[in-house]
């Protein structure tokens, strides 16, 4: 069994890994981390760079958990992390959540609600501590 986590090289992705590595320990699961881009990689912000893949791999070294950490280019990040967890092995989709205003959510549609809603494990939705 795995917990799916979609990472986001910024506060929201950290407390979403987090949380996920939480959950893996408490259930005693293995962790599905997904990085994901559009394509975008150089312009895409979320995208992890080179010595932020190197941290959160060793974040999740030192963690004990069983891990595995993907970062697709040229995917839509939120169809990338509902066909994980989809797979008969995910138990739980862990997410970091932002606030965002009506007209950001209009023009720019949102990835958590997208998750939140058609999703069909269970979501955890979490945000930083502190913002």
């Amino acid at each position: 069994m795995m917990i799916v986590v979609g990472y986001t090289a910024d506060p929201f992705g950290h407390a979403a890994l987090e949380h996920g590595i939480a959950e893996a320990k408490l259930r005693g699961t293995g962790l599905l981390v997904i990085n994901a881009t559009s394509g975008e990689s150089y312009v895409d912000a979320r995208f992890a760079g080179e010595s932020e893949v190197q941290d959160v791999a060793a974040r999740l070294a030192e963690c004990g958990v069983v891990y595995e950490l993907r970062q697709p280019v040229g995917v839509d990040p939120a169809d990338e992390l509902l066909a994980a967890s989809e797979r008969s092995d995910a138990q739980l989709l862990v997410v970091g959540i932002r606030h965002r205003n009506p007209v950001g959510k209009l023009l720019l549609g949102s990835v958590a609600q997208k998750l939140i809603l058609e999703c069909p494990k269970p979501v955890l939705a979490v945000k930083p501590e502190e913002m």
